[in-house]
């Protein structure tokens, strides 16, 4: 069964920058300007590098609302609405469905978990109050639960589930997945250093944390595989392998925050439990940055 395709190529998780008191709305618009400027394909607002976790409700809301209004449709937005609590989740699906988010990212439940059977109650309970496509977030790392290839199968035949943001890493389990749903989900790489090996796989692209940094670095690397030129995605996704390791040093959003910072894109700061990121790390990080070519694209 073949569903809405939100996107192909690159969206971005973005951060969201804040300051002592809340939400930098002023640096938000100009992040978002800059990213699509560069090319991306699609921006996540509000998932796990957007800190949506630490955001008040009020915060949450305003930034979705802002998003969408700043976005003012020149790329999909889609809006992280997950939680170990289905109601909250159910809510607040309903709430960026009514703001007017294209597509919805959410999240397997952290903490409390579940079964398999438990995963597909949940998200056909959160698929059925929505009115926008749905897309499955796997972390295990992240959450302590992971989503098997037969469980993707049965969430493919929901309607508005249309794809998976997968992130627990296991190439294999992957490709097993894909033989299970063909064409009815949408798969992207949740995880930038698997983006090229995804592709190869058949999937649409990635949802980055490195494009937060090199936007129209990353983007090229997909368009350049949807293109035909393997080879030159496939050298761009080893040319990212130092920044990603360096993006994934500490606890993601640290290191990203510090370096949109240096971009002058947000104050290096994040919220607890998090903390700034530790000197050492982040001078390898800026070290990176002044050295990687790629970064010059976005001059």
């Amino acid at each position: 069964m073949k569903k809405q395709t939100v996107f192909k190529g690159v969206a971005t998780a973005l951060i969201t920058p804040t300051t002592e008191t809340g939400i930098d709305f002023a640096r938000f618009g100009r992040l978002i300007d800059w990213q699509i400027a560069q090319g991306v394909n699609a921006l996540v607002i509000c998932g796990t590098t957007g800190e949506g976790a630490t955001l008040s409700q009020e915060e949450y809301e305003k930034a979705i609302r802002f998003s969408v209004q700043q976005v003012a449709g020149r790329v999909p937005v889609i809006a992280g609405a997950g939680s170990n609590n289905t109601q909250k989740a159910i809510a607040m699906t309903k709430f960026c469905c009514q703001t007017g988010a294209d597509a919805i990212l959410s999240v397997t439940p952290y903490y409390n978990k579940t079964t398999q059977r438990g995963l597909v109650a949940m998200y056909e309970a959160i698929a059925d109050a929505s009115s926008k496509p749905v897309i499955v977030y796997n972390v295990p790392s992240r959450t302590g639960v992971n989503i098997e290839p037969e469980t993707y199968r049965e969430l493919a035949r929901h309607p508005r589930i249309v794809g998976i943001k997968e992130a627990n890493g296991d190439l294999s389990k992957i490709l097993q997945t894909m033989a299970l749903v063909e064409d009815s989900l949408d798969l992207y790489s949740g995880n930038d250093d698997q983006t090229y090996p995804i592709l190869a796989m058949g999937g649409k692209g990635v949802i980055s944390v490195l494009s937060n940094v090199a936007p129209r670095a990353t983007a090229e690397m997909c368009n350049r595989f949807f293109e035909g030129d393997w080879e030159g995605s496939r050298k761009l996704q080893y040319e990212f392998l130092p920044m990603i390791s360096a993006l994934f040093s500490e606890v993601n959003p640290i290191p990203v925050k510090a370096a949109m910072a240096k971009l002058g894109f947000c104050e290096n700061r994040v919220r607890l439990p998090l903390v700034t990121m530790s000197p050492d790390k982040a001078q390898k990080l800026y070290d990176l940055m002044d050295q990687a070519s790629y970064l010059h694209w976005e001059d």
